[in-house]
């Protein structure tokens, strides 16, 4: 990992109403000033694990019950969600959930109530306008009417407004033209190469995501599967099967050979 690790996870499990588990002993670590992609298919646990770090899984009635996370040295596990984002975790969360009656503007004040300084607030808002010039252009616009991809770059200007020391994306491509999704995604390189802000990364279009990060994880079902730098996992041929939706002849895979599938899952036996 570059630089160290600003964030490790240690063999964590999470289960949901104290009955249902969800992570098995997942272990991974974000290093400071890289991206770190996340991978898997729906239900792998990937969303699970995010908000295991932000604090969120509490308002879900999930837990943390084994294992540790750590963040700049400190144990974060048995903090609530309003105290990881103090010490400056701050998750984007799929969907983008912002606050529709409010302008873009008033959205992006709301997220510098982490770093409430008047002499913070401006500062702020211009490094934001600077990477999201568009937001700029329909700041005093209500937020309930801006596209999909508007209100994807404001809810990630408004985590940018905590001035955050690690970044977590939850799908930010989901739902969105590919102009659109290639835009968000040079910002994203852009953040982590001039900002040197860390990020993890849940994303479903894993060549989007293997293309901008330094490492990678696949979780299957809870557990991490697989592992490696950026560059091996795009060239890994179960990756380029199952993600890539590649066959080795460079062609897409069709439910005809969908079988394949258990036969090629070496890494889980």
């Amino acid at each position: 990992m570059e630089n160290g690790s600003i964030l490790k996870l240690n063999n964590i499990e999470v289960m949901y109403q104290e009955v249902i588990l969800v992570l098995k002993g997942v272990s991974l670590d974000v290093g400071r000033g890289g991206i770190v992609a996340l991978l898997g298919a729906n239900g792998a646990g990937k969303s699970t694990t995010l908000k295991a770090i932000s604090g969120l899984l509490k308002h879900e009635d999930g837990e943390v019950t084994d294992g540790s996370i750590e963040f700049m040295g400190g144990r974060i596990d048995r903090k609530s969600a309003e105290e990881i984002a103090k010490v400056g975790i701050l998750q984007v969360i799929e969907g983008r959930r912002v606050f529709e009656h409010l302008t873009v503007e008033e959205n992006l004040t709301v997220g510098a109530h982490l770093n409430r300084t008047a002499a913070g607030l401006k500062p702020g808002l211009e490094m934001v306008y600077h990477y999201f010039p568009r937001l700029k252009q329909i700041r005093h616009t209500v937020s309930g009417f801006c596209s999909g991809g508007e209100q994807q770059m404001l809810v990630m200007g408004r985590a940018l407004m905590a001035r955050p020391k690690l970044m977590l994306l939850d799908e930010p491509s989901m739902g969105l033209a590919p102009l659109l999704i290639k835009e968000i995604f040079e910002i994203i390189t852009r953040l982590n190469r001039e900002e040197h802000l860390p990020i993890l990364l849940v994303e479903q279009n894993v060549k989007l995501a293997l293309a901008v990060a330094g490492y990678g994880y696949v979780l299957e079902s809870g557990r991490v599967v697989m592992d490696g730098p950026a560059d091996k996992l795009r060239d890994n041929p179960d990756i380029k099967e199952f993600y890539l939706g590649l066959t080795d002849l460079g062609t897409r895979k069709t439910f005809r050979n969908i079988k394949h599938y258990k036969r090629r899952k070496r890494w889980l036996t």
